[in-house]
């Protein structure tokens, strides 16, 4: 099962989100074709109605424990609530490019 498979499941399992994107944005930064490294998670849960920001991303900092410690370097989380995402209409927020540049540009 790739890195981004596991974090799908760890957080379906977990979080039962009524939304969930896990992007791969490895190709952005400096790392070889085909990293796993570097990911944007935006979920859509329930379970955060009742957790601030700090709370919910040590939520998913604590589900997602052993990738973090391991295969991920960088987690960039938006996490929010049914009538949050609703709010915003769904928009998500643009990941700033590296500053490090990517093994793409080259």
């Amino acid at each position: 099962m790739s890195v981004q498979q596991i974090i799908e499941s760890k957080i379906r399992g977990a979080l039962s989100p009524a939304h969930l994107e896990v992007i791969n944005e490895s190709h952005m930064h400096n790392v070889p074709p085909g990293s796993e490294s570097h990911f944007k998670v935006i979920v859509v849960s329930p379970i955060f109605e009742t957790k601030n920001r700090v709370q919910r991303h040590q939520t998913m900092n604590s589900l997602l424990a052993d990738e973090l410690a391991g295969p991920v370097h960088a987690l960039s989380m938006q996490t929010h609530t049914p009538p949050e995402w609703e709010a915003r209409g769904g928009l998500k927020l643009d990941s700033p490019a590296c500053h490090g540049g990517s093994k793409a540009d080259n």
